[in-house]
């Protein structure tokens, strides 16, 4: 849990919008990942690795704030 109080709380803001959302146009790479997650499309070794690139910010910004919430 070090490593997760480490990191800069604006730094994990930035990286989950920035990575979370490319690319901006037509449509963020995560959602159209979590639409085939949820169609049951999502089978190639390829999809599921952007899946977890895309969603890896998103993830330690909110355990840093669930972290963040049970200390105070």
């Amino acid at each position: 849990m070090a490593f997760l109080d480490g990191i800069p709380l604006t730094l994990l803001i930035l990286a989950a919008l920035t990575l979370g959302l490319a690319p901006f146009f037509p449509e963020p790479h995560l959602w159209e990942k979590l639409k085939m997650l949820a169609a049951g499309t999502l089978t190639r070794p390829f999809d599921i690795f952007d899946l977890l690139l895309h969603a890896a910010p998103v993830l330690l910004l909110m355990a840093k704030l669930a972290r963040m919430a049970l200390k105070a």
